[in-house]
């Protein structure tokens, strides 16, 4: 089966990549080497900087994806940095160092890398600065980020806590300036319990040389870098990190990779098509799946819910249909992330979401669609405030057809950004706090003068 599986790459492949594979007697896949011809080209262009991240299988065994990295770098489209995938027998030196001399062996470019991005927890290291004795051996930013994120969701800490957090570390993240990486290890000192904050490893913030290999990547080159990676790790995980079988793991995903990189790719490095995989709309999930659950969704929503409530709802299922949502379950609530702010849903019914769309109008918001969306569920009556249900909320279909005011607008923004800012005031030290009141005292001076006291 493995056989069949793999060999059928081969031939359908134009441009037949590099596919190496030993299977043990059992025959399980034991150890695969893949790269195609674009993906080497790719290599050759970029070889200074390279991001490896690991999957893991639930049989055990490990995918080591290679990337390339750094200011030189600019393609677009899933795993278009993608130049390598590995499986080694075991993760063990002798394991690594034969899957490392592999890689060296058709890619001559190796000796031209200067530093190497890993997650913070690569214990393999001794074998990599053995194998690469020239490259400077870093953990990457994007891991730093979704181990600190997770270790927020680990320590159930007090949601306004939590986003706090979040929202520092996102920003952090996107202008990781030394003053910004101070702030926000003094914020987790100050709100984390100190019996749990060893568990962080706070440190890496303060360690400028992490930061040097991502800072000079402006706030939006960032935010799209970071968003990129999570896409790529998230199509990783869907192929390879659910699937049982390593050999349909890796056929789907390599199929995906022959369909979807070379073409999305080669408009940025000035390639001809010839060079690169034949071109297909395939995705990791059925469009038409999608298509006709999004439908149902629609039809729900018009059924159950008013006019104006639909609408608002519709609003933000648009947002979902154009936007990657990332969905991790745990024992009560489900993590929602589309590509911006984490937010918790709760699914039992009447469902609830902490952002604020749901906040203030109690109505199914982006990530709650995109939870029933995911599950190939609908709307159902139970899941939204009777006040919204069909006919029952005729009296507020006055406000929200009401014309947009410069006034509401000025209002809704102060009320939101007054709300932000009592939140960080009540979670935050007490000297933080003087030093926060202090600043505010200041500005409202400032605004209406010293002869009217405002308060605060």
């Amino acid at each position: 089966m493995a056989l069949t599986m793999l060999n059928e790459l081969l031939i359908e492949d134009p441009s037949p990549p590099v596919l190496l594979y030993q299977v043990s007697k059992t025959a399980k896949l034991d150890t695969l080497n893949y790269q195609s011809c674009f993906m080497q080209s790719i290599f050759a262009h970029f070889p200074e900087i390279l991001f490896i991240h690991r999957t893991y299988n639930p049989r055990g065994k490990v995918l080591y994806t290679f990337l390339v990295d750094g200011p030189r770098v600019q393609l677009e489209g899933h795993l278009a940095r993608a130049v390598y995938f590995a499986i080694p027998a075991k993760e063990d030196a002798e394991g690594l160092a034969q899957m490392f001399q592999v890689f060296k062996k058709f890619n001559p470019a190796w000796e031209k890398v200067c530093t190497i991005l890993v997650d913070p927890y690569f214990l393999p290291l001794p074998t990599l600065a053995m194998e690469f004795p020239a490259a400077e051996v870093l953990p990457s930013a994007f891991h730093i980020c979704k181990f600190l994120q997770g270790k927020f969701y680990q320590l159930s800490l007090e949601q306004p806590v939590e986003q706090v957090l979040l929202t520092s570390l996102q920003s952090t993240m996107c202008s990781a300036t030394a003053g910004n990486l101070r702030k926000l290890y003094t914020l987790l000192s100050n709100c984390i319990p100190p019996d749990q904050l060893p568990k962080l490893h706070s440190y890496w913030l303060l360690n400028d040389r992490i930061w040097l290999a991502h800072r000079w990547r402006s706030h939006a080159e960032s935010s799209r870098y970071f968003q990129d990676l999570e896409v790529t790790t998230r199509v990783l995980s869907q192929f390879f990190g659910t699937t049982p079988s390593v050999e349909q793991g890796m056929t789907s995903l390599l199929r995906y990779m022959q369909q979807n990189s070379g073409d999305m790719a080669s408009f940025s490095l000035g390639l001809s098509p010839q060079s690169s995989c034949a071109p297909s709309g395939v995705s990791p999930q059925s469009p038409k799946v999608e298509q006709l659950v999004e439908a149902c969704i629609q039809h729900s929503l018009h059924a159950i819910c008013t006019g104006p409530a639909a609408q608002l709802c519709l609003g933000e299922l648009a947002v979902v249909q154009k936007s990657v949502h990332l969905i991790g379950s745990g024992s009560e609530k489900v993590n929602i992330q589309i590509l911006e702010d984490t937010h918790r849903v709760q699914p039992q019914p009447p469902a609830s979401c902490s952002c604020y769309f749901n906040q203030a109008f109690h109505l199914p918001c982006r990530h709650i669609l995109a939870m029933l969306s995911a599950r190939r569920q609908v709307l159902q009556p139970d899941m939204l405030p009777s006040q919204w249900t069909e006919g029952c909320a005729a009296s507020l279909d006055h406000i929200l057809g009401s014309k947009w005011s410069e006034t509401l607008d000025k209002h809704l923004a102060v009320t939101l950004l007054t709300e932000e800012v009592g939140q960080l005031l009540q979670h935050c030290s007490q000297e933080e706090f003087e030093r926060r009141y202090s600043t505010l005292r200041e500005l409202a001076d400032s605004w209406i003068g010293p002869y009217e006291q405002v308060q605060l």
